[in-house]
């Protein structure tokens, strides 16, 4: 199943997200310049929870709390360039008390572009860890099984 641009789709156990280079994205050469890559991951994990009926927004000003990257690996494999049609697939490898670790691959085609694995923590809205709402869990550890 291939989700449409700006939208994403649970398939399986994974969340696809389609997104395309655009100028904005590349360097001088017309390569994504590397940083965009975590832009790419960035938005494919905000519409995963949107796709899970998480609304970080309201759990936020509700006082609850707050996703925010505490680590990531990342390796690039091969360019993404202007115009290039990608997918994010994000996974989820594991789920803890007051955090998420996900693994996110970009890819072109069947092209491997960018293989990563990113821990979110949960967190108080003055910055400090949390346990994350149960029902959060419960719909990540769906993921785990899917």
């Amino acid at each position: 199943m291939r989700p449409q641009p700006q939208s994403g789709v649970i398939d399986g156990g994974a969340h696809l997200y389609a997104c395309r280079v655009y100028f904005e994205d590349t360097d001088l050469s017309g390569v994504v310049y590397h940083a965009n890559y975590l832009r790419f991951m960035e938005r494919a994990r905000s519409d995963l929870l949107r796709v899970l009926g998480i609304d970080q927004r309201a759990a936020f000003e509700a006082g609850e709390g707050v996703y925010a990257v505490a680590d990531i690996a990342i390796r690039y494999a091969a360019p993404a360039r202007l115009d290039d049609d990608l997918v994010v697939e994000t996974t989820c490898i594991a789920v803890g008390g007051a955090s998420v670790t996900m693994r996110q691959r970009l890819l072109r085609g069947e092209v491997l572009v960018v293989d990563a694995t990113v821990r979110a923590g949960f967190l108080t809205p003055a910055g400090r860890p949390r346990r994350q709402p149960a029902a959060w869990v419960e719909q990540f550890r769906a993921l785990l099984s899917g």
